[in-house]
């Protein structure tokens, strides 16, 4: 097998960095500028730890905006993982939009965040935050004293200021990434080179909504954002020891030796007794709006804790979802030799229900077993999309009732009626049992090959209630 190869693919919209110190509103700007609530927002610090990247548009001028984690100078080693991400992000940024707030004035964490910016060699826009009135307009050119510039005043959560500030920053763009190493100012949006561009732009966006969505998910602390920076190949995601690090969402494109694929990491999701109302509820609604818009579930145990209820519940909710899944068992290198069978059974039988999932076991921490991830990936993505000819059906459905006929009742014949996931409509001349439909659910993933993949049989009995769809 060809060991993965992850490579990010090359950039096509500029990148517009939000920075600042913890707790100034950057991600309540960043959603205003993407216009919905992308990023998870409470009024205390430390809420936003990994790096998001969405895309954003300003009058016909596309590009992808980071937020970013609050900067600050610090010996914590989760703090200074998350400034390390911020400062990853600025090095790498077209245009970093530097947030401060006016109802504190500038603090020395603030100081320390120019001295960082200044460095970076990047444009940098200074925004003032939180200037809900004009009776704030006066403090605003305190930020002069930052010597970034002249201050953009604004109030992201009213939206004050923002459209001045957004056609400053479009202006200051480059026209697409290849660009912004090579040119200072954006190509003219009626020429022919800027109206290349833009088709480029556009048509990357459109490509993008084609490219499987794998999903990470998964309980707190079993090791998701260790997974999905080793299926990435980069530091996106904070990790540490302490459960309920991530709070959002990270998507992220790689190219992979199966094609194109955006991993998602997630946040952990425990009961939701346990789910506090602020950050780790929002983070929980998140990681199920990913899980909904996933195209591939990858459930990541901890093997050494065995299958939990929650994991069982997580699993419940990833067939709700009805996306294919693929069980991985991280941590395998904790669990001594002798204990190894014992934790396959039992994941086995509480996970029966999942069907052919297949189990794989891994380490996130060491890469064990981690190239198994995406030939799984790429085999349920294809049995997902499967169309079966007519033809080729109903000879399997006279097959598997000539192996075992059925009681009281026959298939007379059946058709696909839709895909993603395989959904066969039966017509028969009575009602079936459900542990005939299981046989022949399971005669078709064989002869079809249709894997962890869902499937939906509906049946059509004459003279009969069809008794309405079953998903497996």
């Amino acid at each position: 097998m060809t060991p993965p190869t992850n490579e990010t693919p090359e950039r096509t919209l500029p990148l517009v960095v939000v920075a600042g110190r913890p707790n100034v509103g950057k991600s309540t700007l960043v959603n205003r500028i993407v216009g919905r609530r992308a990023a998870v927002v409470e009024e205390r610090p430390g809420v936003t730890r990994d790096r998001k990247e969405l895309d954003a548009e300003w009058c016909g001028h596309h590009f992808t905006i980071v937020d970013t984690g609050g900067w600050l100078a610090t010996d914590d080693p989760l703090d200074a993982q998350v400034s390390a991400q911020a400062e990853r992000a600025m090095d790498e940024a077209d245009v970093i939009l530097f947030v401060v707030d006016v109802t504190v004035g500038l603090t020395d964490e603030d100081l320390d965040v120019a001295k960082v910016l200044k460095r970076s060699k990047r444009p940098v826009r200074v925004v003032v935050n939180k200037v809900d009135s004009d009776q704030r307009e006066a403090d605003v050119w305190d930020a002069l004293s930052l010597g970034l510039g002249d201050p953009w005043p604004v109030s992201a959560l009213h939206g004050r200021g923002t459209g001045d500030l957004l056609d400053d920053v479009v202006l200051a763009l480059p026209s697409s990434a290849a660009d912004a190493r090579t040119a200072d100012e954006p190509a003219d949006p009626g020429s022919e080179e800027g109206e290349d561009a833009l088709v480029d732009l556009v048509g990357a966006i459109e490509a993008d909504e084609t490219v499987p969505r794998v999903a990470l998910v998964g309980r707190p602390n079993v090791g998701k954002s260790t997974l999905f920076n080793r299926l990435v190949g980069d530091e996106r995601s904070i990790t540490h020891d302490a459960p309920g690090t991530t709070r959002d969402t990270v998507d992220t494109i790689v190219e992979t030796p199966e094609g194109t694929i955006c991993f998602i990491d997630t946040a952990g999701m425990r009961r939701k007794s346990k789910t506090e109302r602020g950050t780790e509820y929002f983070s929980v609604l998140r990681a199920l709006d990913a899980l909904d818009r996933a195209d591939i579930a990858l459930l990541v145990i901890d093997a050494t804790a065995g299958v939990t209820h929650q994991d069982q519940r997580l699993a419940e909710r990833i067939g709700a979802s009805g996306c294919p899944v693929v069980v991985v068992l991280n941590k395998w290198e904790l669990i001594p030799t002798e204990d190894r069978v014992g934790i396959l059974v039992d994941v086995g039988d509480r996970l029966a229900f999942l069907g052919e999932a297949p189990v794989l076991k891994i380490s996130a921490l060491s890469g064990l077993g981690v190239h198994h991830i995406l030939p799984a990936v790429a085999a349920a993505e294809e049995a997902y999309h499967s169309r079966i000819p007519t033809g080729e059906l109903n000879r399997a459905l006279k097959s598997i009732q000539l192996a075992h006929p059925p009681v009281g009742a026959r298939i007379q014949y059946g058709v696909q009626g839709a895909n993603d996931p395989p959904t066969f409509t039966l017509f028969t001349n009575g009602r079936l049992q459900p542990t005939y439909l299981r046989y022949v659910e399971r005669g078709l993933r064989e002869r079809f090959e249709l894997g962890p993949t869902p499937i939906k049989i509906r049946v059509r009995a004459k003279g009969a209630n069809g008794g309405g769809g079953r998903k497996r």
